[in-house]
């Protein structure tokens, strides 16, 4: 199962402002590579956090929820909350007919799953802007290598860089 983090960041590494902000200040290219790239993965995940700052399912893709809160439940056959270790959350997708998921935030489900190294490649948009304080990637102290696989402009002062965690 590939796992494939797929985040945007300010320049001084800045994924929100708080665990609530609404992020819409990612670009026109970013949002689109971001709909392309979790479609074709066919599921995402995410905290809770991040869910109820989206707001709704996103279509055209199972959503899948990691929450501690056992009272959320979801008749939507596309949203599933889940308390699951990320072990079993992904051999279960497998078994399901699933070869990779998109990692969508926040910081504490990427860290999550960075500790048990389950990420195989990372995608980060960095954004021309400067928060100075707010959440990061992650939470935790981690020590991952990586190896850059590609860079492109997507617009106009918006980098996305790919890259293999080795």
């Amino acid at each position: 199962m590939k796992v494939s983090l797929i985040m945007a960041q300010t320049l001084d590494g800045i994924i929100s402002r708080s665990s609530n902000e609404f992020v819409d200040w990612t670009g026109n290219a970013d949002k689109r590579f971001f709909v392309r790239a979790t479609k074709k993965a066919g599921v995402i995940i995410m905290g809770s956090r991040t869910y109820d700052t989206i707001g709704r399912p996103l279509p055209g893709r199972k959503n899948v929820v990691l929450t501690r809160n056992k009272s959320r439940i979801s008749n939507d056959a596309n949203l599933v909350f889940t308390s699951q270790e990320p072990q079993k959350l992904l051999l279960d997708l497998k078994a399901e007919g699933y070869k990779s998921v998109a990692l969508i935030g926040g910081s504490e489900i990427n860290s999550l799953f960075a500790k048990l190294n389950l990420i195989d490649e990372v995608f980060v948009t960095i954004a021309p802007r400067l928060f100075g304080i707010g959440l990061t990637l992650f939470n935790v102290s981690l020590d991952c290598n990586l190896q850059l696989v590609s860079s492109e402009t997507l617009e106009e002062n918006y980098v996305l860089l790919h890259y293999k965690v080795v």
